[in-house]
C-alpha cells in the first residue's frame, strides 16, 4: 500500500531552484493585498473573464468543447446545457463558483471531495458523480502509429476508498501542523490524488478544482483573477511530462515529487506575473482603448498576437482590437507578421528615419 509521507518527503524538495521559486511566490503574495485593496473595479473584470477561461480551458484539456459564445452563456447562466459536453461544462462552473464563494469552509476530506464530484456531474442525465470508481482504470497514451499503451496504472478500485482516507488524513495533518510550506504540500497532494485516480471520470477536472481550493485556503487567490487552468492548457505537454516523471515508481514509494512541484510553482509564478501586468493595464484607463492597445504593443518585445491583447485587456472588445490593429497596420506603425492563427503584429521601424547627418 502506498505511504503518504508529507513530513519527510518535502525536505527532499528544498533545492536552490525550488526555494527561489517559493520565495518569489511569497513576494507576490505580499503584494497581492495591495492590488486587491486598490483595484476593486479592475478585479471584477478580471474575475468575470477568469471564470469563463477556467471553465473552458479545464474542460478542453479533457476533450470537452463548445463554442466561445455558448461557453460565455453557460458560465453567466444565460443558457441551459444542450448536450453532454455542455452539461459537464455547466457542472464545472457550479463547483468553481462554490470554491470561489466558500473555500474557507471546505476541508479536503473524502466526503467533501465526493460532494464536489457529485456537483461536477449535477447537470448530467446519467448520475455519474459522487462515488468512487467501480472498476479499475488505466491512464493510457497513444503512440504515433495509433497504438495505446498503459502509461500508469492507478490504485485498484477496491483500494480506492482506503487510499483516499489515508491521503486526506496525512495531508491535512501536515497542513495543520504548519511545518511544511503549503506551496510544496499542494502539488504533492494533487500528484497523489491523480495517481489514485479515484473516479471513473472527471479526475483531471477535479484535480484542478482541488488545486484552486487549496491555493485559496493557503492565501494564494491569484487563480480567481488569472485562469490557472488556461495556463495549464497552454503548457499541456509539459504538464503531462511532469506528471509522468513524478508518478514513476509511485506505487513502490520511490517516485520524486520534484518535476510536478516545479511545474506547479512555475504556473503559479506565471499567474502572478500576469495578474500584476493585467491590473496595470486595466488601471491605465485614462487612455482611450486604442491608445491602450498601442501602448501594449509598444511595450512588447517582438510580435504580439490579437489573443494576447484580448487576454491582457478583457474589457476591450474583439471588434475594437481588430479595428485598432487594422488602422495601425494601414498607418505603417505596425507590421503584420505571419498568417492564419499564428498571425502576429510588431512595431514597424520603417517609418522611423534617422536624420541625414546622424551617426550610428
Amino acid at each position: 500500500m502506498r505511504l503518504f509521507d508529507y513530513k519527510k518527503e518535502p525536505e527532499k524538495l528544498l533545492t536552490p531552484e525550488i526555494v527561489q521559486m517559493v520565495s518569489s511566490i511569497h513576494e507576490h503574495k505580499g503584494k497581492q493585498e495591495l492590488f486587491l485593496e486598490a483595484n476593486i473595479d479592475e478585479l471584477k473584470t478580471l474575475l468575470e473573464v477568469a471564470l469563463i477561461q477556467s471553465t473552458g480551458a479545464s474542460n478542453r484539456i479533457e476533450g470537452i468543447y463548445t463554442t466561445d459564445k455558448r461557453l460565455e452563456e453557460l458560465v453567466s447562466q444565460k443558457a441551459e446545457p444542450r448536450n453532454r459536453s455542455e452539461q459537464e461544462i455547466a457542472g464545472y462552473r457550479e463547483v468553481l463558483a462554490t470554491i470561489h464563494e466558500s473555500y474557507e469552509y471546505i476541508i479536503p476530506r473524502p466526503n467533501l471531495i465526493l460532494q464536489l464530484h457529485r456537483d461536477l456531474y449535477s447537470y448530467s442525465q446519467k448520475a455519474a458523480g459522487g462515488s468512487y470508481k467501480n472498476a479499475d482504470n488505466v491512464i493510457a497514451e497513444t503512440d504515433a502509429e495509433g497504438h495505446q499503451k498503459a502509461r500508469f496504472v492507478p490504485v485498484p478500485a477496491f483500494q480506492t476508498a482506503e487510499a483516499m482516507e489515508e491521503l486526506c488524513r496525512e495531508f491535512w495533518e501536515a497542513w495543520e501542523s504548519d511545518h511544511i510550506d503549503k506551496l510544496l504540500l499542494i502539488p504533492m497532494f494533487i500528484l497523489d490524488f491523480l495517481c489514485i485516480h479515484p473516479f471513473n471520470d472527471g479526475n483531471g477536472r477535479m484535480s484542478r478544482l482541488l488545486t484552486l481550493l487549496l491555493f485559496y485556503k493557503a492565501g494564494y487567490i491569484v487563480g480567481k483573477y488569472i485562469s490557472m487552468e488556461m495556463l495549464i492548457e497552454k503548457t499541456k505537454e509539459t504538464y503531462y511530462e511532469a506528471l509522468q516523471a513524478s508518478s514513476t515508481g509511485w506505487h513502490e514509494n520511490e517516485n520524486s515529487y520534484e518535476p510536478f512541484v516545479k511545474y506547479y510553482l512555475g504556473i503559479t509564478l506565471k499567474a502572478y506575473n500576469e495578474f500584476e501586468s493585467r491590473v496595470e493595464h486595466l488601471k491605465n484607463r485614462t487612455l482611450s482603448k486604442p491608445e491602450r492597445i498601442r501602448a501594449m504593443i509598444d511595450q512588447k518585445v517582438g510580435k504580439i498576437t490579437k489573443k494576447e491583447i484580448l487576454d491582457a485587456c478583457p474589457d476591450i472588445s474583439k471588434t475594437t482590437v481588430e479595428r485598432t490593429l487594422t488602422e495601425l497596420v494601414k498607418s505603417g506603425y505596425i507590421a503584420k507578421v505571419g498568417s492564419g492563427p499564428a498571425t502576429g503584429y510588431a512595431v514597424s521601424y520603417t517609418h522611423l528615419t534617422l536624420p541625414t547627418n546622424s551617426r550610428v
